[in-house]
């Protein structure tokens, strides 16, 4: 997957990405750092984009 790729996310992780990231700016970030904290953040949360089942991901 290229760097910055979004295709490999959930819709419910590009949600939250949004919803993150909407507010980083309302803090004063600029947008291309609150974007870059917004999906550090949901891949801290969930480990990355989408994985098979019995991947060996947190539950």
């Amino acid at each position: 997957m290229p760097q910055g790729d979004k295709s490999k996310y959930t819709d419910k992780q590009k949600r939250q990405a949004e919803h993150i990231e909407e507010g980083y700016q309302q803090k004063g970030v600029s947008a291309d750092e609150a974007e870059a904290r917004a999906w550090a953040t949901v891949n801290k949360q969930d480990g990355g984009g989408k994985k098979p089942d019995g991947s060996g991901r947190k539950q």
